[in-house]
Formats: structure tokens, C-alpha cells, sequence
């Protein structure tokens, strides 16, 4: 009979060079029963002509945002993600709430 020993492992980063940085202002969440999608956008400025046809009365007012990243989490990393971005907010100075422009 064998004894089976628990090993606890720290995984961090691996900073590799040419790895660029992603901008995103917008991210859309989905999820299946299995796992959680995040889509990063980048929202764009609406155009002149954008919010003229908005004034003038149109009624479908999709700006459509080019995707940056997608990334598919299973189901239970998610609770670890939120505290993670709770902690965050936590730490971070002055009004984590309020309008998004």
C-alpha cells in the first residue's frame, strides 16, 4: 500500500519578453454550466454620423466594439476571480463606483 502525500504548489506568472499588454473598456460575460466566458472590447468613440442617426430616431443603437481577448475560465475558478477583483477594489483609493464613460 502506498502513501499518498499532498504536495501544494504556488503558480505565478511567467513574465516572458514580447508578451504585449491588451487594452480593453468593455467586457462581456457568458457562461455555460461548465465555464465562464469573458470577452475584452475596445469601445471606440462614437462617430459624428453614430450619433446623429441616435438623434434623428434610429432605433437599433448597436456600436459594435472590436474583441481583444477571450477567455474562457471553468466554473470553479470563478469564485477565486471575484475575490481576487473584490480585493482589489478594496485596496484601490477613492470611488471604486459610479458612471462608466
Amino acid at each position: 500500500m502506498s502513501d499518498r502525500k499532498q504536495i501544494n504548489f504556488t503558480i505565478v506568472p511567467d513574465e516572458a519578453a514580447g508578451i504585449e499588454r491588451t487594452y480593453s473598456n468593455f467586457c462581456a460575460i457568458a457562461h455555460t454550466p461548465f465555464d465562464c466566458t469573458l470577452t475584452f472590447c475596445e469601445v471606440q468613440p462614437l462617430s459624428e454620423q453614430d450619433i446623429k442617426q441616435v438623434e434623428s430616431g434610429a432605433t437599433d443603437h448597436v456600436v459594435r466594439a472590436p474583441v481583444r481577448a477571450r477567455i474562457v475560465l471553468p466554473l470553479q475558478s470563478v469564485p477565486a476571480l471575484l475575490a481576487a477583483l473584490q480585493e482589489q477594489l478594496r485596496a484601490m483609493p477613492g470611488p471604486t463606483t459610479g458612471p462608466v464613460h
